[in-house]
């Protein structure tokens, strides 16, 4: 990934970084995010209104991060997700220390999907990818 989150703390702080964006976003816009697949779509809307202005990628990323640290968590709650140390040998493919493993073994990065979102706009939404890690899990 070109953007590689170099600077992120351990995995077991993807909670709190997740906690600190749904108190960021309460507090800034009165939006209540409640970690389920459905709040996904303010997030990706939210994402879109910072894509929208345009600002340099790094001045947003500790945003994204807290998105895609939220959208984890909601993958945490409705697909059996944990939070897991990305191997030296993957961080490249994944860009980012951490990321998530689902009970079937894949791997996922939602960190980095959040900075896709915002890149690339509504076609890597948080939401859609939530839904399909789920349906992944399931099978």
């Amino acid at each position: 990934m070109e953007h590689a989150v170099t600077t992120l703390p351990p995995a077991t702080s993807a909670p709190r970084l997740a906690a600190d964006i749904v108190a960021v976003v309460r507090e800034g816009s009165g939006i209540r995010l409640d970690y389920t697949p459905a709040s996904l779509a303010s997030v990706d809307r939210l994402i879109g209104g910072i894509r929208r202005e345009q600002p340099p990628l790094e001045a947003v990323l500790p945003a994204l991060r807290g998105f895609g640290a939220y959208a984890g968590q909601v993958l945490v709650r409705t697909a059996g997700a944990t939070w897991v140390v990305i191997g030296e040998d993957e961080r490249d493919r994944f860009g980012q220390p951490f990321g998530l493993r689902t009970p079937d073994g894949r791997m996922w990065d939602p960190l980095g999907r959040a900075v896709l979102r915002y890149e690339n706009g509504p076609q890597d939404s948080l939401q859609r990818y939530c839904l399909e890690v789920t349906d992944w899990a399931r099978s």
